[in-house]
């Protein structure tokens, strides 16, 4: 198991992963089967999208923001409700399989920590099976 510590600087924002995940499997030596990535917070998450266009995480961000906007109405009382609603929707683990030891992602897919409370340290935990 690799564990990685990121330190995140805005409110929210998608953080590029994809290096940390190959850096698992590379470190691990195994060649054909899935890398298991994990985020133990409640108020962030993980999703694989386009990583080539920067524009593109952006606009997620932009999205979950409208979908959970904050200053409405929610009752929890930390105020970081938005942040919860955001983590529940994009998830908190994803399964990527590997071949010949490289990921298989799409041309334009990278991994993505999604920070939706931030700035904060958050921890990502990759394990790689065979």
């Amino acid at each position: 198991m690799l564990n990685i510590t990121l330190a995140t600087h805005q409110k929210s924002v998608l953080v590029d992963i994809t290096r940390q995940a190959q850096e698992s499997i590379d470190k691990c030596g195994i060649k054909k089967g899935m890398c298991f990535i994990y985020c133990p917070h409640t108020t962030a998450g993980l999703l694989i999208n386009e990583s080539a266009d920067q524009a593109v995480a952006d606009d997620i961000c932009t999205a979950l923001d409208d979908l959970a906007p904050q200053g409405a109405d929610w009752t929890h009382l930390e105020g970081n409700s938005p942040a919860h609603i955001k983590s529940a929707l994009v998830g908190n683990s994803l399964w990527v399989a590997f071949e010949n030891g490289r990921l298989l992602l799409g041309r334009w897919q990278g991994i993505f920590f999604c920070e939706f409370d931030g700035p904060r340290q958050r921890k990502v935990w990759f394990t790689v099976l065979s």
